[in-house]
């Protein structure tokens, strides 16, 4: 099998790739644009892996792409390049709309010229599988949670980009057969986030004794999926799911922000002990313009059809994270010095 990832040196794909080239032996061709969120240091243990080949392009760019096609040959593309962080989208939501739009428009485009050109027997074979996120069917209240037929109620220019992107690739299957998949996952965290995100921005401040900034009362909730969890979904999903399914993928971490991060200061308390405890560090701020309240993921579907169930426990799985933080200087402060410095986004002024 040859598997073609979009966005591979960022956060989801990257542990993506390293899922693929641990549990199999496909060959991975990756293909990211490297913008500020992406770094090939994610994936420096198999650089030289010969089942490994990096390729720098914009998914875009149509004859960059219908070149990567063309020489690689791929069985399955799972599209995670994207633009992610919805604080970026409110600042400029440009870049969303190029890449997760337009980007996602040309990847099909591509794909269906490449997947008609088939013989029959790779052409029965193909998936293309668009990643997507909860955040397209907006804001939950106190109860239920999103399955897979939810309507799509977008409340940001990133959610909305992602939903554009998701109905794209239902009507290329629908419209033009396709044999695509689209999957939603809720919030992911792990080792290698960029520190933008909540959690690694949270642990950091932690680190380096800053103030941890909450939006409003932190009462928002997430349902958080360890980031290993998600790729083995994604796996599981990209070979083995029928063509036009789709897949809500959760992690059972259903907390407040305001839970979390007092979960983070209270491991770091028992790992760094200090006179100040961490929690001391959390201060609440003006919240985020059209914050939603609460995402839940009901992930029966993948769990009945496909037989996945998250294995990392969230309270396990954010102590890994921040002993990974703590133990992975190098890997963030150069992100710190050189393309994001911990400020305020998404303020929409």
């Amino acid at each position: 099998m040859k598997a073609l990832v979009t966005g591979g040196a960022g956060f989801i794909g990257s542990a993506l790739i390293r899922d693929l080239m641990a549990a199999t032996e496909a060959h991975v061709v990756n293909v990211d644009k490297l913008t500020y969120a992406g770094d090939l240091r994610t994936l420096a243990g198999i650089a030289d892996n010969p089942r490994y080949v990096f390729e720098r392009h914009d998914i875009a760019d149509s004859a960059a792409m219908s070149d990567v096609f063309a020489r690689h040959r791929p069985d399955i593309v799972v599209n995670l390049a994207a633009e992610t962080h919805v604080d970026r989208s409110i600042d400029g939501p440009a870049p969303f709309i190029a890449t997760n739009i337009l980007g996602t428009y040309t990847m099909l485009d591509v794909a269906t010229s490449y997947w008609r050109a088939l013989d029959q027997e790779r052409r029965a074979a193909f998936r293309f599988h668009q990643v997507s996120t909860d955040e397209v069917f907006g804001a939950l209240g106190a109860e239920g949670a999103f399955a897979e037929d939810s309507p799509y109620r977008p409340s940001s220019p990133y959610a909305a980009s992602k939903a554009a992107a998701d109905h794209l690739v239902r009507a290329w299957h629908k419209t033009y057969g396709l044999p695509a998949i689209v999957s939603n996952c809720s919030n992911n965290y792990g080792p290698y986030q960029f520190p933008e995100k909540l959690i690694p921005l949270s642990i950091i401040c932690c680190i380096d004794e800053k103030p941890i900034r909450l939006y409003g009362t932190g009462a928002n909730v997430r349902d958080w999926l360890h980031v290993e969890d998600h790729a083995r979904a994604l796996h599981l999903i990209a070979t083995k799911a029928e063509p036009g399914a789709s897949y809500n993928v959760g992690g059972g971490g259903e907390r407040t922000n305001l839970e979390v991060v007092q979960m983070i200061c209270a491991i770091f308390d028992a790992l760094v002990p200090r006179a100040r405890p961490a929690a001391q560090l959390i201060t609440f701020v003006a919240d985020r313009p059209g914050h939603d309240f609460r995402y839940a993921i009901d992930g029966r579907r993948l769990a009945a059809e496909l037989g996945f169930a998250a294995a990392v426990d969230f309270e396990a799985g954010l102590r890994r994270t921040v002993e990974w933080y703590l133990a992975n200087e190098a890997w963030w402060r150069p992100i710190l010095a050189e393309r994001y410095r911990g400020e305020r986004l998404g303020m929409a002024s």
